[in-house]
């Protein structure tokens, strides 16, 4: 029997391989959902939207790839970020090959934040290193600090931001699931993208992204207040984001690990913008 082909995901096959996920992956999102999701490239010269293994002409497996080109630590960066690998059963041995297809590219950094534990072992065995996802909570307090503003009407927050962060801003726009405030004085300003969650039945907010970490830290106060009169109860940031917590704070851990590959990046240099963490609503 012929071993099963491998193949780049182009525009041509994505609806295919996003029915294929629609089916066997997770059927709550439908094929179209899938394939737009898909879709959000932020490099030109990708080339695909990830691998897909066929037998007999068939799908019977895929990984998805998000691409970005970046700048990280003051550095450009071609980004990769993982998604969506499902291999049917019997085929569970083309795994490896499917992956190498990814990762056998050139110039890339590469992430995965949602491997499932197979996932994640098969991806420490080529290397990749855990990111602590260690989050802080803490309870959304009243606060009046003097002179710093949190913006939020699109028009605002384009005209305070500049350079990556405005660029950020303008790429993130399109999902509407995500959410948009800017903390800070005329001058100093820090972007934040978070989604309302629930936690323990209450609504909270689940920051997503800080554009200055320091900036992030002293105005959190002020950022949980806003959010507070939005009706969301508490704060969940991960640690590596929030320098120092407001007081009263606690650490939730146990979450499933989320994976980076780079021979010149560390963890803190790595976010979830242009990535599934944004463009499929997780």
């Amino acid at each position: 029997m012929a071993r099963p082909t491998i193949e780049p995901v182009t525009d041509a096959t994505l609806p295919e391989f996003a029915a294929f996920l629609h089916q066997h992956l997770r059927s709550a999102r439908s094929a179209a959902c899938w394939e737009a999701g898909l879709r959000h490239q932020w490099s030109p010269g990708a080339g695909n939207y990830g691998y897909v293994l066929r037998d007999d002409g068939r799908i019977v497996g895929g990984i998805g790839a998000y691409y970005a080109d970046r700048t990280l630590n003051g550095r450009h960066a071609r980004v990769c970020n993982i998604t969506s690998w499902c291999v049917l059963d019997t085929y569970r041995q083309q795994s490896t090959r499917l992956a190498l297809s990814l990762l056998n590219q050139g110039g890339l950094h590469y992430t995965n934040f949602s491997p499932t534990a197979v996932v994640a072992s098969t991806l420490k065995f080529f290397k990749f290193k855990e990111i602590d996802a260690g989050v802080t909570v803490f309870l959304n307090l009243p606060s009046l600090a003097a002179g710093v503003r949190v913006l939020d009407a699109p028009q605002d927050i384009e005209a305070a931001l500049a350079g990556d962060a405005l660029a950020a801003w303008r790429d993130h726009t399109v999902f509407p699931w995500l959410r948009h405030a800017v903390v800070g004085r005329d001058g100093r300003w820090c972007h934040v993208v978070y989604k309302r969650t629930l936690y323990k039945g209450l609504p909270a907010a689940s920051v997503l992204h800080v554009s200055d970490k320091a900036l992030f830290a002293a105005h959190a106060r002020r950022l949980s207040s806003y959010w507070l009169h939005r009706g969301m109860v508490t704060t969940h940031v991960e640690t590596r984001f929030l320098p120092r917590a407001p007081w009263p704070s606690a650490r939730r851990s146990g979450f499933s690990p989320k994976l980076f590959l780079s021979d010149s990046l560390v963890a803190d240099d790595i976010d979830y913008l242009y990535s599934e963490s944004v463009a499929l609503d997780l």
